[in-house]
């Protein structure tokens, strides 16, 4: 259920964009988000870094469609949008606290919480949310400036870059468990 919560958001998102309605999709996405942080709020949960910087860009994008440009291309929009993600993802490595550790330590035990690989695992894992995030600018930018590009190239790199990351999310916390166990992993 937490996938389908931190995806939620961008299905709207890019359903809604699909449809021609940028900036409905921008703000409901952002209501979408807000809705999840309530929910997080109301079950005792935190803030989540990703929530709030996912707000902050839907709401900027939406702004800028509203007041600046309206006629901001679907790529454009998902541009920014995966910008503005990408930038929350690099921050919160930056700033020495990866934005999946939030999760992390919401659904794993004291005793997982205590491997010295823990924290290393989330940085690996918001490092692939991050290079995702990159990749999907690519592919949009790749629809913007290359205006002979079918429409489902773009796409397709955007999709396999998300569905890579959201393997990658399961995956990599499997493979540390089956080669390190709860060993200290820094002995390895």
């Amino acid at each position: 259920m937490t996938v389908f919560l931190i995806l939620a958001p961008y299905g709207i998102f890019s359903v809604l964009l699909l449809a021609g309605w940028a900036a409905a999709s921008v703000f409901a996405s952002a209501a979408i988000c807000l809705a999840i942080i309530a929910f997080d709020v109301a079950r005792g949960r935190s803030v989540k870094i990703l929530g709030v910087g996912s707000v902050v860009t839907f709401v900027a994008v939406g702004c800028y469609l509203t007041l600046i440009d309206p006629a901001l291309s679907a790529s454009g929009v998902r541009f920014a949008v995966d910008t503005g993600i990408f930038l929350v993802a690099l921050l919160s490595i930056l700033f020495g606290y990866p934005f999946t550790l939030q999760y992390a330590l919401e659904v794993v035990d004291a005793e997982t919480r205590m491997v010295p690989g823990f924290i290393r695992a989330n940085y690996v894992i918001t490092a692939a949310w991050t290079l995702a995030s990159l990749l999907m600018m690519i592919g949009n930018a790749a629809m913007i400036y290359v205006p002979g590009l079918p429409l489902w190239a773009g796409l397709l790199i955007v999709f396999a870059a998300r569905n890579s990351a959201v393997y990658f999310t399961k995956w990599y916390p499997q493979y540390r468990k089956a080669k390190y166990g709860t060993q200290p992993v820094n002995a390895h």
